[in-house]
């Protein structure tokens, strides 16, 4: 009998049950893909992390991703989570001030710096890969019909598109914080016309009507072919999120290239969650795309594995 360790941390908020919740196993050398499946299985969290020595020398771990049902490239909530795990167990060095780290994922290597103030972990940010921009989709009706919403609902301001930053989500815009609130998810519609689709599986509406003055979206993530029937809080969408918005002129910038959004999600699941997106675009580039926020311990635990 194998015993693992790990810790449950929740992300993108500063409070205890709030944000997303994640598991990071400190370690998961050795252990079998099919294994890591089952223990993210077991524990049925959004995802699942697992803390592996890195390939490259140069870089200060590996890590693995599970959903209930897949592995993923990338995630967002995954590598904020590890990142104050690993700082707050002091499983890696930390000094105040902002700590550079490179975290190997399936995708490829991920830029996180870690800002830490009087031994207080204070933020964590991870630079995201450029978002690629998809097709747009043209059928309101059925999505409107997908979410249980009238298609006047939809906020045709915008266009319905796929972006990906590693991992494709299909975006779309609602008229009103009322409207997001209605939302009901049919599986049925989606299993019919969206789950064959890789680029349209995982649907993240979105309004800039918000519950705190100092959001500038608010936000839902349905993702049944991962086992997620709704998230709390979505870091891999977070940065393509960001580029949509810039890209159809939903924000304005701080100053010139320069756009600094505040996602709020899971509120209607009694897990509200807070993700800091920063978008640099000039010349009609995008330049970087990165999303942080703060995450809390909320205890440890351990598996046995036979």
């Amino acid at each position: 009998m194998q015993t693992l360790k790990y810790t449950l941390v929740d992300v993108f908020t500063a409070k205890a049950f709030g944000g997303n919740p994640l598991a990071v196993f400190h370690d998961g050398s050795g252990l079998e893909s099919k294994t890591m499946q089952k223990i993210a299985n077991e524990l049925n969290l959004s995802e699942t992390a697992f803390i592996c020595p890195p390939q490259k020398p140069q870089n200060q771990v590996s890590l693995r991703i599970f959903t209930p049902q897949v592995e993923l490239p990338i995630a967002g909530h995954p590598t904020i989570g590890t990142a104050y795990v690993l700082a707050y167990l002091k499983m890696l060095p930390t000094q105040d001030g902002i700590n550079e780290w490179t975290i190997e994922e399936n995708f490829g290597d991920i830029n996180v710096t870690v800002q830490k103030e009087a031994e207080k972990i204070i933020k964590i940010e991870m630079i995201q890969p450029l978002p690629v921009f998809g097709e747009t989709l043209t059928r309101h009706a059925l999505v409107a019909d997908l979410l249980s919403l009238p298609k006047s609902e939809l906020d045709f301001r915008y266009p319905i598109q796929t972006v990906s930053s590693g991992l494709p989500f299909l975006f779309v815009p609602i008229r009103s914080l009322a409207a997001m609130r209605e939302i009901n998810f049919r599986t049925d519609v989606w299993e019919r016309h969206f789950s064959g689709d890789p680029d349209r599986q995982h649907i993240f509406a979105f309004t800039n009507e918000t519950e705190e003055d100092n959001s500038t979206v608010h936000c839902r993530m349905f993702a049944p072919a991962m086992g997620i029937s709704e998230d709390p809080a979505t870091g891999a969408a977070s940065g393509p999120l960001g580029a949509f918005l810039v890209e159809h002129g939903a924000v304005s910038h701080m100053e010139e290239g320069l756009y600094k959004i505040r996602s709020e999600q899971g509120i209607e699941m009694g897990r509200p969650s807070f993700i800091d997106i920063t978008v640099v675009k000039k010349k009609q580039k995008y330049r970087e795309v990165k999303i942080g926020g703060s995450a809390i311990v909320v205890g440890q635990g351990e598996l046995y594995v036979p």
